[in-house]
């Protein structure tokens, strides 16, 4: 028995000892390890949004999205509004709410669970042709969303085929449409910017079948001209075409520009039914979007023709 407790004494003594030894110091070496731990400097890579000590998950901005057709209807319309919803569904960048009337531009406070411009971040009007029927303190109302608000709009296809009695319309709008004189083809495209968000993913060069609109009441002077016709691929051979067409043969069929604070993105792209399921066009419209709502930033400068 006294063997025992005299082993136990010479090996559990300095055992013990040393236990409360790092008991003690434990806490003193742990704070200086973090203070020699290498911190994040400012500008450096940003945690991961949501992680843990990273900075919270950027908002969800909300778009509207209106199809109403009081011109020319596209049957392809229906598309392109399940395409923007699905757009924000799969990015999770936005809410999207889908009207098919003109109810919600206004800034008049809506009632039920009904929404007005102040609400949105951006409005995507998709083949709205037509007078749009805006009485005046609607029409006040869009122009204030995005030349006053610094809000975004995007204009697809048709929906500059509209408002032609409303001079500030065309303005923010950049142009009127004119004709379609090749109608819908295999258009030969040069995309002009490839820095625009909208742009990046396209190559310079590019053949994708659709209308496009050659427009009136427009200027390159006034836009950034993100896409053109590839002017000695089109054929004007035909003299009703020619007559349809610009005579400068300046064929924009997209472009980015700036009314007062806001975002305009107008893309000729939508008229068929298979162009809103193009991974291209649905790619070039999900940068616009994210774009016009200022997730994104892109140039607006005007620029003489680029090949």
């Amino acid at each position: 028995m006294a063997s025992k407790f005299k082993s136990f004494s010479v090996f559990s003594i300095p055992v013990l000892c040393a236990l409360m030894l790092l008991w003690t110091l434990g806490p003193l070496l742990q704070s200086e390890a973090q203070a020699q731990a290498p911190q994040a400097k400012p500008g450096g890579p940003a945690a991961v949004p949501g992680g843990r000590g990273g900075p919270a998950p950027a908002p969800k901005k909300h778009l509207l999205v209106i199809g109403m057709t009081r011109g020319y209807h596209h049957g392809s319309t229906s598309n392109g509004l399940a395409m923007f919803w699905n757009l924000g569904k799969e990015s999770g960048v936005w809410d999207t709410e889908i009207r098919t009337d003109m109810e919600w531009i206004t800034y008049k406070q809506p009632g039920s669970e009904a929404h007005s411009l102040p609400f949105f971040d951006a409005v995507a009007f998709v083949n709205c042709t037509g007078d749009w029927g805006l009485d005046e303190e609607q029409k006040q109302a869009l122009l204030r969303f995005v030349r006053d608000d610094g809000k975004g709009i995007v204009l697809a296809h048709a929906s500059i085929d509209a408002n032609y009695n409303w001079p500030e319309f065309g303005e923010m709008a950049g142009g009127w449409f004119d004709s379609h004189p090749w109608n819908t083809f295999d258009a030969h495209v040069i995309v002009e910017d490839q820095s625009f968000p909208a742009m990046r993913h396209f190559p310079k060069r590019l053949r994708i079948y659709d209308e496009m609109y050659s427009p009136k009441g427009w200027s390159r002077d006034k836009v950034n001209v993100l896409m053109r016709l590839d002017e000695t691929k089109l054929d004007y051979s035909n003299p009703q075409v020619a007559k349809r067409a610009r005579a400068d043969k300046d064929q924009a069929i997209a472009w980015a520009k700036m009314y007062g604070k806001g975002r305009v993105f107008y893309s000729s792209f939508g008229h068929t039914k298979e162009a809103w399921e193009d991974p291209d066009v649905r790619k070039m419209y999900l940068e616009a979007v994210k774009w016009a709502m200022g997730r994104t930033e892109g140039s607006t400068a005007s620029h003489p023709k680029v090949d």
